[in-house]
C-alpha cells in the first residue's frame, strides 16, 4: 500500500474546554487547544501537570467534559471502528497480551479496516512490512514481544499504531525506552508521515530539545492547566523552567529549534571516597 502526499486539508482538533477528573481531583482542567491538520504539538511540563491524562481524553480513554471536535466531528459520537481510523494512541505502559509476535501484534493495528472475516489482504500485509523496515524490525517479527527490550517493544507499539493509518496520532513519551539512534529514527519516520500524510501528531515529552526539534508547536501544561503555548521559543526559556522545574539550563538556538542543556550546580564539590 503505498502512501501518497496529501492535497491541502483545513481539518482542524478542536478541544473546548476539556476536563478530567481522576480521584476526585481535576487532572485536567479546561484546556482548550487548536490543532491543525499536519501540524505536531508537543506537549511539555512537570509530572503530574496532566499530559498522559489529556492524551487520554482525546483518545477517549478516559471520561472528560467538554468537546473534542475533529474536522467538524464530535470525536465521542463516532463508534469505535471509526474513531480506532481516525485516533491512534502510543501509550506509556502498553498492554502486550503474551505469546503474541512482533508481526501478528503490528498486524493488529490493521484491525479497523478488516472486512467480516478480519483476515489482512495482500495490501494490508505489503504496507505493515514497509513500516517495519522502517522500524528496523525485520530481524525480530518472528519473536514474541514480551520477550523484547523495553527500546525494541516500544518500535513494535509505535509500529502498531503507524499501521492503523490514523489522521491524529497521540504519543505518551514515545522515546523514554530508546537509545539515541532509535529515538531519532522513530521521530523521523513519525515525522515524515505527518508531512506527507498531514497526519496531526500529538506527543508528550519529557525531553525539552526533542519536544522542540520535532513539534511544530508546544504547549506547557502545569497543574492540569496550559500556561504558555506557541513556538518553542515562546514557550521554552531559562526563567520559565527555572520557575516550573526548579532547573538550571543553557538554552542554545539554531533557528526555531532549541536545545535545553542543564548547568551544574555552582558551589564546592564533595570529593568521592
Amino acid at each position: 500500500m503505498e502512501l501518497s502526499n496529501v492535497e491541502e486539508s483545513s481539518s482542524v482538533l478542536n478541544l473546548e474546554s476539556v476536563t478530567v477528573i481522576l480521584g476526585g481531583e481535576k487532572v485536567v482542567n479546561s484546556i482548550s487547544l487548536s490543532v491543525e491538520s499536519g501540524e505536531w504539538l508537543s506537549i511539555i511540563g512537570p509530572n503530574g501537570s496532566g499530559k498522559s491524562s489529556l492524551l487520554r481524553a482525546i483518545a477517549g480513554l478516559v471520561s472528560s467534559t467538554g468537546n473534542i471536535v475533529f474536522d467538524s466531528i464530535d470525536l465521542s459520537q463516532l463508534a469505535p471502528k471509526q474513531r480506532a481510523q481516525t485516533i491512534s494512541i502510543v501509550p506509556q505502559i502498553p498492554v502486550v497480551p503474551p505469546r503474541v509476535k512482533v508481526l501478528d501484534y503490528i498486524l493488529l493495528g490493521r484491525t479497523p479496516y478488516l472486512g467480516r472475516g478480519f483476515q489482512p489482504t495482500k495490501e494490508d500485509l505489503t504496507y505493515v512490512l514497509s513500516v517495519v523496515e522502517n522500524l528496523d524490525l525485520e530481524n525480530v517479527v518472528e519473536r514474541y514481544v514480551t520477550e523484547m527490550s523495553g527500546g525494541e517493544r516500544q518500535r513494535v507499539i509505535i509500529a502498531r499504531a503507524l499501521v492503523q493509518q490514523p489522521k491524529i496520532l497521540l504519543l505518551d513519551e514515545p522515546t523514554t525506552a530508546l537509545d539515541l539512534g532509535h529515538q531519532q529514527e522513530v521521530l523521523e519516520l513519525v515525522d515524515k508521515q505527518r508531512q506527507d500524510l498531514g497526519l496531526t501528531v500529538i506527543s508528550a515529552f519529557h525531553d525539552l530539545t526533542l519536544a522542540s526539534q520535532y513539534g511544530t508547536s508546544m504547549a506547557l501544561l502545569v497543574d492540569g492547566v496550559v500556561t504558555n503555548s506557541g513556538i518553542a521559543s515562546e514557550v521554552i526559556t531559562e526563567d520559565s523552567l527555572k520557575d516550573i522545574y526548579g532547573a538550571k539550563v543553557s538554552i542554545y538556538r539554531d533557528g526555531e529549534t532549541l536545545s535545553v542543556v542543564p548547568k551544574r550546580q555552582e558551589g564546592p564539590r564533595t570529593k568521592l571516597e
